[in-house]
């Protein structure tokens, strides 16, 4: 890799106490940086995506903390120990970018987006008002107004948030200040007992955000599924009538479209129907599903959600933008978020500016430093369009067909269901337990096999892919298909590791 910046020479830290000179070296801090790149090129981008390298190098706490050295001390250290220690954070990290790490719903990288990152960074732009972010504010806007009309809204309202589940907590907080106003002033004093509707495998946030807003977690009702794990609406219009019954005021349904264990999707035309009668503020977490909009292929899966009051969506997941790169759509067109969160801080927000002050963003947001997030979507989104992002819907939808249509010729793989999304949940059994499903343990027995699996793939770096337990369905692997880079021959490694590891259990 080409150096960024010419070699000069470097010459001795200015003193603190000397005003004529500034206090940090740019020449050395160049150089430093032309170092790290070539690293970060090198240890992260080249070898964390080669199918050939671990996907991570397992060391346990006390090893690593001792191998990265992690002490702070008064005095700074020499560049090219600097630089191991560089080395020492891109060697141990997770590779999440590797084609093999199909545990979480981020993976992958885009060269764009990851471009994009690079620029925000240096840039170090503060997301608040259009007179230190103008190129920031107008990009919001125009990425905002582009996902808008994925959803089918051409008005409404958004902004970016740090991540999905301050998304699901500012829904919350947007459709209480709609009902009661006088909250932001007064606080909770006096006000009713509400309740949030939502299902068993729904988001752990919801809750989370009644507890932050000081609505209670006793408060979140849970609404019965059915087996893929989707929200029954029958289920949902009786416990709202039973909750108005009971004196509560019932105040959000919250849906999910893309389930985190599942990939399960609500029906969101017929809570919509339910959410309309009993007149109730209807939100949909699409952070993990929400990017099937690109595709006219699958889009289906999300049917009604132009109904919804918000929808939060996290292109950090599907969609590879980066961590982080989430946003809160609102079909809201009366500055609701402006009015629920503003305090019009003199310091920051003047009146009498000499541009439109509604472009001044930050006071619509309950933070001050905001960073850009948009740029990383906007460049990506730029580079390949739309239908290049559709395309990798698509693809991933593919893998997921052809993982599932293996497994089934292979024995000791049992799936849960067949995947709605591109969550492959399933059951690995060994030889030893084929044959035994009416044994007295054999549930406690198959309980053990994706634990030891996990540990036998992550300490030797081969692959990593979670599991989990759900409701009575003991542990069972959950593998995450949808990172561009991955190939139909990662999709045979993955089930061949899986035999390999689990052959003697």
């Amino acid at each position: 890799m080409a150096d960024i910046f010419p070699h000069t020479q470097t010459k001795e830290p200015a003193d603190s106490r000397d005003l004529s000179e500034p206090l940090i070296d740019h020449a050395e801090g160049q150089l430093f940086l032309n170092e790290t790149f070539k690293i970060i090129v090198e240890d992260v981008l080249r070898k964390g995506t080669d199918v050939n390298e671990k996907v991570c190098e397992w060391k346990e706490p006390e090893e690593l903390a001792l191998l990265l050295d992690l002490e702070l001390r008064s005095t700074g250290e020499p560049q090219q120990r600097l630089l191991q220690r560089v080395k020492d954070v891109a060697k141990y990290s997770v590779k999440t970018s590797h084609p093999r790490f199909l545990n979480q719903q981020y993976a992958g990288v885009d060269y764009h987006s990851l471009s994009g990152r690079f620029l925000s960074e240096a840039l170090n732009t503060n997301l608040h008002t259009y007179e230190v972010a103008p190129v920031f504010v107008l990009m919001e806007n125009e990425v905002l107004r582009g996902l808008r009309h994925l959803v089918g809204w051409t008005e409404g309202d958004g902004l970016f948030w740090p991540g999905g589940s301050a998304s699901n907590m500012c829904a919350i907080n947007l459709a209480r200040y709609q009902l009661f106003p006088e909250v932001k002033s007064q606080g909770l004093f006096g006000l009713p007992r509400m309740t949030i509707f939502t299902s068993p495998e729904s988001h752990y946030s919801v809750k989370k955000g009644a507890a932050y807003l000081g609505i209670g977690t006793d408060n979140v009702i849970m609404v019965k599924v059915d087996d893929r794990g989707r929200m029954i609406p029958g289920d949902l219009d009786e416990k709202i009538t039973l909750a108005k019954s009971q004196g509560t005021v019932p105040l959000l349904v919250s849906c999910t479209s893309g389930t985190t264990v599942q990939g399960a999707f609500d029906p969101l035309d017929q809570i919509a129907d339910i959410c309309e009668k009993h007149q109730i503020w209807m939100h949909v977490d699409a952070a993990w599903g929400g990017s099937v909009l690109f595709s006219k292929q699958h889009r289906h899966l999300m049917k009604g959600v132009d109904r919804a009051n918000s929808v939060a969506w996290n292109p950090h997941k599907m969609l590879v933008a980066g961590l982080q790169c989430s946003v809160l759509l609102l079909k809201d067109t009366t500055n609701l978020l402006r009015q629920c969160h503003t305090t019009n801080a003199t310091y920051l927000f003047q009146q009498d500016k000499f541009y439109d002050v509604s472009l001044d963003i930050g006071d619509k947001s309950v933070q001050c430093g905001r960073k850009v997030d948009c740029l990383k979507l906007w460049l990506m989104w730029k580079a390949v369009g739309t239908d290049g992002l559709a395309q990798r819907i698509d693809k991933a939808f593919l893998h997921v067909g052809y993982l599932v249509e293996q497994m089934k010729k292979r024995e000791g793989f049992h799936l849960l269901d067949e995947p709605e999304f591109v969550n492959v949940c399933f059951w690995y059994i060994p030889s030893s337990l084929r044959g035994k499903e009416r044994d007295a343990d054999y549930q406690d027995r198959l309980a053990k096999v994706a634990p030891v699996i996990k540990e036998r793939m992550v300490k030797r770096g081969t692959m990593m892919v979670g599991y989990q337990p759900l409701g009575n369905r003991v542990n069972f692997f959950r593998v995450i298909v949808f990172s561009p880079l991955v190939s139909q021959k990662d999709m045979d490694f993955f089930l061949n590791e899986i035999e390999r590891l689990g052959n003697d259990l």
